[in-house]
């Protein structure tokens, strides 16, 4: 199929918002600035964010990925991601006399400021999120095992036990909108003296992201979300894709890794990313389809989006 008559139609429903958040760009722009500062290597404490082709990216210029602050050479520099990390490793940084960057998303450190303050009143806190997911293991590490339930499904509210002193409760930043205010009002129903906070934890890229897909997945055939498997804002883009009318829908790293069987015979797809998603592969699964078929693009667009955070004090000085 070379003519352009040959090739049979596919409307593309293409959701706006998508891709990059301001916290990803942050933490992309705070490993490239620091290798450019201090030289390479730089290490980072977990992958930087949830997108193999950011990670391999910054690997290729010098930056190491690990697990532990334990893993880090002396007198080089350790960057925590964008998910945030427990107090105990930015502590055993500090004990090595590490120089240590923190690109923890701003939105992720106001929910650590949140449970940080709620536990220094008395109030034990009801965290819901996904278990052993990094922003998780981060948030729940700011305060002591004591101070802290993990709430991840509407059965963890029924199952939490009574409690006779004061509480509260925050979310992961990176929720299904939905889920995550049908187990607020469930907590609110089960303890209806719980404290929250002032205004959603869900950050507004994850719920941008979620209106646009609602937007732009009804009666599309096939609904294809770019990002990372490991990746939780990417994850629940499917679960409302589904939710809002599409047939079928699937996560891809890229456009090699997507089934064509899927969209042999569909007249109407729609697109979106994940916040950890370069734009660029949106655009090469446009220049993937448009080998096999003749597009037409339609943009959903429910948001625009200008917040830009700026880099990590240390290194603007």
């Amino acid at each position: 199929m070379t003519s352009h008559e040959t090739k049979p139609p596919l409307t593309v429903r293409l959701a706006a918002p998508r891709g990059f958040c301001a916290g990803v760009e942050r933490a992309i722009r705070t490993v490239e600035e620091t290798l450019a500062h201090y030289g390479a290597p730089v290490y980072v404490r977990h992958e930087i964010v949830h997108n193999k082709h950011v990670v391999d990216r910054l690997t290729a210029m010098g930056a190491i990925f690990v697990e532990s602050v334990d893993d880090v050479e002396d007198g080089r520099p350790v960057i925590f991601s964008a998910h945030g990390a427990p107090r105990a490793a930015h502590a055993e940084a500090e004990a090595r006399q590490l120089t240590a960057i923190d690109a923890t998303c701003p939105l992720v450190l106001k929910v650590h400021a949140q449970i940080k303050r709620f536990a220094a009143a008395g109030r034990h806190v009801f965290l819901v999120g996904h278990a052993n997911h990094p922003e998780v293991i981060g948030t729940m590490g700011q305060v002591s095992e004591d101070d802290v339930t993990l709430i991840e499904t509407m059965a963890d509210v029924a199952a939490a036990p009574e409690r006779s002193g004061p509480i509260a409760y925050v979310t992961q930043t990176t929720l299904s909108v939905d889920d995550a205010h049908d187990i607020v009002l469930a907590l609110k129903k089960r303890f209806p003296n719980i404290a929250g906070p002032s205004k959603d934890d869900i950050c507004y890229a994850t719920s941008n992201r979620q209106a646009a897909v609602k937007a732009t997945a009804p009666s599309t055939e096939v609904f294809i979300v770019i990002g990372s498997q490991s990746s939780s804002n990417s994850k629940r883009l499917i679960e409302v894709a589904l939710g809002a009318g599409a047939a079928e829908a699937v996560l891809i790293d890229d456009a090699s890794a997507l089934n064509w069987t899927l969209v042999a015979n569909a007249k109407t797809i729609g697109i979106s990313a994940g916040a950890s998603a370069p734009e660029s592969l949106v655009e090469e699964l446009l220049t993937a389809l448009a080998q096999q078929r003749t597009l037409t693009i339609d943009t959903i667009e429910t948001a625009r989006e200008n917040i830009v955070f700026n880099t990590p004090m240390r290194l603007a000085s």
